[in-house]
């Protein structure tokens, strides 16, 4: 069992930058793919970044250059630090931990989420 606690959330003004952090206790942080997705109002949840265990990155194509995930197992947290935001990344954001299935991920933990607002 893994839980998640996401913070560093609020609002910020276009071109601003936030850090957004995960922190994660109850099981063994290392073995986990760690995953940032959004969701914005009326929209559906979107895969924003994810870190394999062994440090491998990607990236949704409208982020890339702009925000950078990183994660630190000694200290179980995963980080997403957002630069040159828009107001289109105003979102809920919510940290997941899973593992390879397939040709894809299975995301078995979720966050509660914490919201970015970005607006003037």
């Amino acid at each position: 069992q893994v839980q998640l606690v996401e913070s560093g959330g609020g609002l910020v003004q276009p071109g601003g930058s936030l850090r957004l952090s995960c922190a994660a206790s109850g099981s063994i942080f290392s073995l986990y793919a760690m995953a940032w997705y959004r969701q914005a109002p009326g929209k559906q949840r979107e895969l924003v970044a994810r870190i394999t265990s062994g440090g491998s990155t990607n990236y949704e194509e409208s982020v890339k250059g702009r925000f950078t995930i990183s994660r630190d197992n000694a200290k179980n947290t995963v980080y997403l630090q957002m630069n040159s935001l828009k107001p289109e990344d105003t979102a809920v954001y919510y940290c997941t931990a899973g593992v390879k299935y397939g040709v894809g991920y299975r995301n078995d933990y979720w966050g509660q989420g914490t919201q970015v607002t970005v607006s003037s």
